[in-house]
């Protein structure tokens, strides 16, 4: 038989654990004023929108790293909200609540769904915010279809000014292995949370619980090139970890000081991989201080 062609739940009750821990985390996130299930060529994507500061910025819209979804902004959120109206949307073919119906087979693909998404909101351009691989898919975007994108900011993004590291890719595949304990998949994160334990946090619980109960069908991404960075027409902000193992911190930081157009690098020495929760004031204040300065209306 075929292998499902597309990200998927691996049975009734892995959805279930995982909607609950889901559920459960949200409970530290504000209350949406909406909630949208935005239809794509490649599926349903869910996001929600949270009323902020009002004013002429563009809202935000944060995209999350993977496996985790909107629950991961918990600690992000209010400080966000004093800067602008915010949307959080759950990656498509990720463990989260979006649902992929079509197979997604390049960066191309990856571009055009979150292009589909931007379309059918109200507003006409946005500021991303992307951790980890949300960074890489808010760059991926930027490259490919930047009409609708006033600015980028990336939080500690992979494979934008970096590689993964191999290390990395070895520690990762135990906690693919859908059948080993638990113990696995919270090593894995623990080690890029700089080593805090992740045990019983409703963040951690749901990101693990994905890691064991969904399978994502979709390429691993292209490394966006310095060419690529150097070409982009809006500012970008990125926000790099300095104890981070997802790349060379000091390569990153490099690179998108020498790439940038704006040259606008912020480096945390002592930020991990899991820099959104650990910075979350200073991330917001970074921020607005980009945006006072790139974000026209």
């Amino acid at each position: 038989m075929p292998k499902n062609p597309v990200g998927h739940w691996n049975s009734a009750s892995g959805y279930d654990d995982y909607r609950s821990k889901y559920d459960a985390a949200m409970r530290d996130v504000p209350a949406p004023a909406a909630v949208h299930d935005i239809r794509t060529e490649f599926g349903l994507v869910r996001g929600y929108r949270f009323a902020g500061a009002q004013g002429n910025r563009h809202p935000l819209v944060l995209l999350p790293g993977t496996s985790s979804g909107t629950p991961v902004w918990a600690d992000n959120l209010k400080s966000l909200l004093a800067i602008t109206d915010v949307y959080a949307i759950d990656l498509l073919g990720e463990p989260g609540m979006s649902i992929q119906s079509k197979p997604i087979t390049s960066d191309a693909d990856k571009a055009a769904w979150l292009d589909q998404t931007l379309a059918a909101l109200p507003e006409k351009r946005f500021n991303l915010l992307g951790l980890s691989i949300g960074g890489w898919t808010a760059m991926n975007l930027a490259v490919r279809r930047p009409d609708r994108i006033a600015t980028v900011t990336t939080l500690d993004a992979v494979f934008v000014y970096d590689g993964l590291p191999l290390e990395v890719v070895v520690r990762s595949l135990p906690a693919t292995v859908k059948w080993l304990p638990r113990s696995w998949r919270d090593s894995f994160n623990s080690y890029t949370a700089g080593g805090k334990p992740v045990e019983h946090m409703p963040v951690a619980d749901m990101i693990e619980s994905g890691m064991k109960n969904y399978t994502m069908r979709q390429p691993q991404p292209h490394r966006i090139t310095e060419e690529q960075l150097a070409d982009l027409p809006m500012p970008v902000l990125a926000i790099i970890a300095g104890r981070s193992v997802m790349h060379d911190p000091a390569k990153a930081r490099s690179t998108a000081e020498r790439a940038l157009r704006t040259k606008t690098v912020a480096f945390y020495p002592d930020a991990s991989h899991a820099v959104n929760g650990e910075y979350p004031d200073r991330i917001a204040s970074d921020l607005r201080g980009f945006l006072d300065t790139h974000d026209t209306p």
